[in-house]
């Protein structure tokens, strides 16, 4: 059947002499492949630049349920990007973005509030006028709660360790090594109040801010059985 639906294309792989085979989280369908033909060819109707990493498209797709592998009969821009080709720094944030979500999602269902959030997160770091230093941070924290394990507890006197295994603030440095303390276990918690839109708000250091996304890094590893290593943050760490 045809279904029509918005996605974010994941990655593409060549296939054959002109087609791609497009990994994209959809709307309507949750993870997808697809494959294209004829895109790489100079007579080819559809560019083949709608289809680079962290685009938002607009698909027409004949879908089986039955199949891993399905094909693509339309495909048009659902947001055009106007700044992030264009700022290196919105670019790293952009496929650091991309990659973890790409790692961190399986579904091949309908998840419409998750891909929701996907999209806006892409859309506002495009539409982003102050700093997006911090921008990612936020975003996995909030990525987070969509995937069930949202942060729990408060930064306190009592409670000043983030026990990254259980996923909650603690009052006493777990038996394990993976725990947050002092000022990036306050910068986590501060950070879990700020929405990417907003994060520019919080001011950290540039120490802090790396460690804490090695943490955050680590956090999702430890929740995500098969995560992975996640190897645009190298690219962050030059950038900014």
């Amino acid at each position: 059947m045809l279904v029509k639906t918005r996605g974010i294309v994941f990655r593409t792989h060549k296939y054959g002499e002109s087609s791609l085979i497009v990994e994209m989280y959809t709307e309507q369908k949750g993870l997808r492949k697809y494959i294209i033909s004829g895109v790489r060819s100079a007579k080819a109707r559809t560019q083949a630049s709608l289809l680079q990493v962290m685009t938002l498209l607009e698909i027409v797709a004949y879908e089986r349920d039955d199949r891993d592998l399905n094909r693509l009969k339309e495909i048009q821009p659902a947001y055009i990007y106007e700044s992030i080709p264009f700022d290196v720094r919105k670019g790293a944030v952009g496929l650091f973005m991309v990659e973890v979500a790409r790692k961190a999602i399986r579904e091949r269902e309908e998840n419409q509030p998750l891909f929701r959030f996907l999209f806006e997160r892409f859309a506002g770091l495009d539409a982003a006028q102050e700093g997006v230093a911090n921008y990612h941070l936020a975003f996995l924290l909030e990525l987070s709660s969509y995937l069930g394990f949202s942060p729990a507890g408060e930064y306190t006197e009592a409670t000043p360790f983030f026990d990254l295994e259980a996923g909650e603030f603690v009052a006493l440095p777990p038996a394990h090594a993976h725990y947050l303390v002092d000022e990036t276990a306050l910068a986590f918690y501060e950070m879990l109040h700020h929405s990417a839109p907003k994060a520019h708000e919080l001011r950290l250091e540039r120490e802090v801010r790396q460690k804490l996304l090695n943490e955050l890094i680590r956090y999702f590893q430890l929740h995500l059985e098969g995560m992975g290593e996640v190897n645009a943050h190298l690219i962050l760490r030059e950038v900014f």
